[in-house]
């Protein structure tokens, strides 16, 4: 802020000197330009004054005539006047302050052979040249009145307070403009602070059009993304610990109460153990997919893959599956869907989709699956007859760990995370997933990829610039 300040008062400091410079300059070839009229005029009148005495004399040079060169010197003091006749011969010369009759090679020794200001005036009498006047001064101030003295002086004096009280204002309203500008940079300042100190809460609360207003805006934004995050990572982390701490309870109980002879070790209670190994197990293997998944640790396959195909050899394995749970699987598809990518981890989110579907479905349910080809995108659709979502819940439901249903999905085992990985898998092959849904009537899950073309050996979206990478689209 004080740099700001000092620059302002030192940029109107600079504009003023220049022109206080330029205007002195100028003013000051104006005066002397003044002055040195002011020297001609003299010099005419001195000339005729002369001129007259001389008529008056009888024509003879006396010291009455030199008496009007005289009154020159004593009218304008620092002012130097010679008189001569049309012979040369110096008849006044102020540096001698008295008549003088001599050559004027002699007398004139003490004339400037260069000043500032001069003027010479021829004196005649009938239009006879009879001799005539030198004035000459180093300075204008001889050739100006006092009241011209009095305008110069007091305007430089006037430039000079012009040129104070034009700083300070400077100074006032650079100061002001400095604390409005730094004010909210301030605000961005402590915010950060706070929010490095542990109250991610903290926000600017900027507003206006101005940039450092959007930057404020886009900070508590950020500021904003950072404590969603910083909850999601808290409610990740105890969901975490949720989830492995009921297996392993139930592990720990189980093996402390057949050592204490509580329990016998029978088939069942080791069974028992041995389904709650399994179920942290998937849990651990499932987290473990999804940290690959999204570090790219795993390097995907780039192979050509006939959708249809792919997704039909599928269902088949999961056929049994699903009839078990009492519900009914259909599937449908159009022929020549090719895409580009990893088939295991296509084939993994498809079936991800259908476990969900399964889990969230009453039993006479129906699963249907889709194989579309649409212009340049294919589409893997899984659509069940269960709970359904709300378009809230549509948008959570890649969230790790969140559940429509948390008391259903543990009972059947569920873990969470299976939609994470799907959306992760979808984002690896330039796609998207369409969520549309409501509640009480159905889901339907929609994975977008872009098409195979061969002739160009990349898909078309990628091609058209169509698809951004990892969109979720959430329909009511």
């Amino acid at each position: 802020m004080t740099r700001v300040t000092m620059s302002f008062a030192a940029i109107a400091a600079m504009t003023l000197l220049v022109a206080v410079g330029v205007l002195s300059v100028a003013w000051g070839e104006h005066f002397n330009s003044y002055a040195r009229e002011n020297a001609r005029a003299t010099a005419d009148a001195a000339a005729a004054r002369i001129s007259q005495a001389y008529v008056d004399e009888g024509y003879k040079w006396t010291p009455q005539v030199t008496v009007a060169a005289s009154y020159v010197s004593a009218t304008y003091p620092g002012v130097g006047v010679v008189v001569t006749d049309h012979e040369g011969t110096v008849r006044y010369d102020s540096s001698l302050g008295a008549d003088v009759s001599s050559d004027l090679d002699t007398n004139l020794s003490l004339v400037p052979e260069s000043s500032s200001l001069a003027a010479v005036s021829y004196i005649t009498v009938d239009g006879s040249f009879i001799g005539s006047v030198r004035i000459w001064s180093f300075g204008s101030d001889s050739f100006l009145r006092k009241a011209d003295e009095t305008f110069r002086d007091n305007s430089y004096l006037a430039m000079a307070r012009a040129t104070v009280i034009a700083i300070a204002l400077a100074t006032v309203i650079g100061y002001v403009f400095a604390r409005n500008l730094v004010s909210p940079i301030n605000a961005i300042s402590r915010t950060a602070k706070a929010i490095k100190e542990g109250d991610l809460s903290a926000r600017t609360g900027l507003s206006g059009e101005d940039e450092i207003a959007r930057l404020g805006r886009t900070f508590d934004a950020m500021a904003q993304a950072v404590e969603d995050d910083r909850e999601l990572e808290h409610r990740l982390t105890t969901d975490v610990a949720h989830e492995l701490r009921t297996p392993l309870m139930a592990i720990q109980a189980t093996v402390e109460a057949m050592i204490d002879g509580v329990y016998k070790p029978t088939e069942d209670r080791l069974n028992q153990v041995n389904s709650e190994v399994k179920r942290l197990s998937r849990l651990v293997d499932a987290l473990l997919r999804l940290s690959r998944l999204e570090n790219r640790a795993n390097p995907m396959k780039e192979e050509v893959i006939d959708v249809g195909d792919l997704i039909s050899g599928l269902v088949k394995t999961h056929e049994a599956f699903v009839n078990d749970s009492g519900l009914t699987l259909k599937y449908e598809m159009q022929k020549n869907v090719i895409i580009k990518g990893d088939a295991d981890m296509i084939r993994q989110a498809t079936a991800n989709l259908i476990s969900n579907a399964v889990r969230y479905t009453p039993e006479g349910g129906t699963i249907t699956v889709r194989v579309r080809h649409g212009e340049i995108m294919a589409d893997i659709v899984v659509e069940d007859t269960g709970i359904g979502l709300s378009p809230e819940e549509a948008r959570m439901v890649f969230s790790r760990f969140w559940r429509a249903d948390a008391g259903r999905n543990r009972d059947t085992g569920g873990l969470g995370v299976g939609l994470a990985v799907v959306k992760e898998i979808v984002d690896r092959h330039h796609g998207w997933v369409q969520v549309e849904g409501k509640k009480g009537e159905g889901a339907r899950f929609t994975i977008r990829i872009p098409l195979y073309d061969p002739s160009q050996d990349e898909p078309k979206s990628k091609q058209r610039g169509i698809g951004p990478k990892g969109k979720v689209r959430a329909k009511k």
